[in-house]
Order: structure tokens, then C-alpha cells, then sequence
């Protein structure tokens, strides 16, 4: 598969103006824990319509694409975040929308797509896989959506890292959780558009750390993948179309243990007032770790999609 461009800042700033008044401008709010390593900012993508920065990107392709592309329809490959935006946007746009999720897919996200009218594939993890390496299926008649490498959809994610400059001009750090890189890619090609200096780093988490495993191996390389309740990051290997960007765009990745992400979305339940899913609150457990650093930080909680059984098992003490 060859590799993808970066979307420019043209493609940002085009996106930001196409987005007005669809998606919300979300806010950045100081973390006030007294015992924090550095000066930590959240940027909380958990408060857009879907509870998911993917109503950017879907958002942004499929404005682009246009109605003729779209007569047929949509589909995406997502665990539930993805395919919520896609869903949202069709729904608002008057056509229909197809999810093919993995089967461990969480029933918060499930039920946010049936009220939102998408029709739903469930299949084995190795086959939504797939669909993501192999850029959809062949035959489908809907418009596939590329969740991650589609420059389009990169380009509405960047619009976060404008609103973080307009917010934070001097932030150092910015903490973005990894699952295929279409968000930490487009955040970063934003921030060095407009000329930031800030270090954009992945989040990870140690049961599903493809980037890590790239970056010390020099390249993609298969990496074990365990499910759990950090749905919404991790993959089986860095996709190859979007190693050349992550390598050159981001600088490191941060994997945290599950313990750690846990703790994460208990503290910003109890400290922030701020409801997180598991991939939302890894750049949190980073931050905290200290091993992101001591300056101006900010932490993207991607978004806030989490079983509420499980929330109650993490809030009660508990590593689901």
C-alpha cells in the first residue's frame, strides 16, 4: 500500500471552515491535581455530539466526497467511535450507513449507532483487521470511509491542534492516544503548519502498542493484541501506508499499563468531572507518569464512549 500525504495546513484550515457550526469547538480546562508531574491541559473531545473526536474527520471525507459519491451510501471500519461520526454525518446528509465492527465492540457504542439508524456488521477482530489494511471490500457499492489514512479525515482532525494553539500558544507537549494514527498525524501536521514547536507524542497501552513496536524495530512489525476495556486504540501492526507520516511527524510513544489507564479515568471521573473511555484517558496516564515531561502538556481525551458497567467496575476500584 503507498503512503499517504500529510494534509497541509490549507487542508486544516479548509476543514476547520467546513466544519463551523456542525461539530463543537471544544474546551481545554486545567487538570487541578496538586501532585501532577507538569501543567496538564484537557482537551475534551468527549464533549462533541457523538462523545468522539471522529465526528471531525467523518465529518470533514464526507463533505468533500460529495453527493454523487455518496448516492449509494457509507461504510467504515471502526470499533464504534469511527463509525458513530459516519453514521451521524449520513444521518444528517439523508443517507444510509453501514459499521463493520469487531466483535468485541462495546455496547455503549453499539447503542449509539442503532439511535443513530446505522446498519451494523459484527466480525472477528483478524477480519475487521483486514478491512482496515485492505481499505475496504471489493464489490461494496457504499463510499468507504478509511478511518484512519484518509487524508481527508486526517485533515478535520487536525482542526484540534488549531483550537489547542488558539488556547495554549506555548504548549510544549501534546499527548494523543494511538490506535491507527489519523488523529496524532493530524494534529501534528496542524501544529507544524502553524509553526509550533510542541512535541506530539502517541499514547498507547501495553496490551496493543503497535507504534512502540515500530518505532524500536524501525518499521511495522506484528504485535500481539489482547482486548480490553481500551477499545478505542491498538491495532495488530502500525499500518503501512501511515508509517512513513507517524516516523516522521510524532515524536515517540508513551504505552501505559492497563492499571495505569484505569486510574486515569477514575481520576478524571473524580477530580475532572470529565467521563472517559479507556483510549481518552491513556495520554492522561502518561502525563501522570511523568514520563511525558514537566511543561505546558495537553492531554486529548479523545473521547467519552465507555460502558457504563464498566465505568462502575473502574470507578469502584477495579481493572475491567
Amino acid at each position: 500500500m503507498p503512503p499517504v500525504d500529510a494534509p497541509t495546513i490549507a487542508d486544516v484550515r479548509a476543514a476547520r471552515a467546513r466544519l463551523a457550526g456542525l461539530v463543537v469547538r471544544t474546551p481545554l480546562v486545567r487538570l487541578a491535581v496538586d501532585e501532577a508531574p507538569a501543567e496538564i491541559h484537557l482537551k475534551l473531545e468527549c464533549l462533541q455530539p457523538i462523545g468522539s473526536f471522529k465526528i471531525r474527520g467523518a465529518t470533514n471525507a464526507m463533505a468533500l466526497a460529495g453527493p454523487e459519491r455518496l448516492r449509494d451510501g457509507v461504510y467504515t471500519a471502526s470499533a464504534g467511535n469511527m463509525a458513530q461520526g459516519v453514521a451521524w454525518s449520513a444521518r444528517r446528509l439523508g443517507v444510509a450507513a453501514t459499521a463493520v465492527v469487531p466483535e468485541h465492540a462495546p455496547q455503549a457504542k453499539l447503542s449509539a449507532l442503532a439511535r443513530l439508524g446505522a446498519r451494523v456488521e459484527k466480525v472477528p477482530f483478524d477480519a475487521w483487521w483486514q478491512l482496515l489494511v485492505d481499505r475496504g471490500q471489493p464489490g461494496r457499492k457504499e463510499l468507504f470511509i478509511h478511518p484512519v489514512s484518509d487524508l481527508a479525515v486526517m485533515a478535520g482532525n487536525g482542526t484540534i491542534g488549531l483550537e489547542i494553539l488558539e488556547d495554549l500558544p506555548d504548549v510544549e507537549t501534546v499527548l494523543v492516544p494511538y490506535g491507527g494514527g489519523g488523529l496524532s498525524c493530524g494534529i501534528a501536521s496542524a501544529l507544524r503548519g502553524s509553526g509550533s514547536r510542541a512535541r506530539v507524542i502517541a499514547c498507547e497501552v501495553d496490551t496493543a502498542a503497535p507504534l512502540s513496536a515500530a518505532l524500536a524495530a524501525g518499521g511495522p512489525v506484528p504485535t500481539p493484541y489482547t482486548a480490553s476495556f481500551v477499545d478505542g486504540i491498538g491495532g495488530k501492526s502500525v499500518l503501512a501506508e501511515m508509517w512513513p507520516l507517524a516516523s516522521r511527524l510524532l515524536d515517540g510513544a508513551l504505552s501505559s499499563p492497563l492499571d495505569d489507564v484505569a486510574a486515569a479515568v477514575r481520576l478524571l471521573a473524580e477530580r475532572a468531572h470529565v467521563v472517559s473511555e479507556g483510549a481518552g484517558a491513556a495520554p492522561v496516564a502518561a502525563a501522570l507518569s511523568g514520563r511525558a515531561g514537566r511543561g505546558k502538556t495537553v492531554c486529548v481525551v479523545s473521547g467519552g464512549n465507555i460502558d457504563a458497567r464498566v465505568l462502575a467496575r473502574i470507578l469502584s476500584g477495579e481493572v475491567p
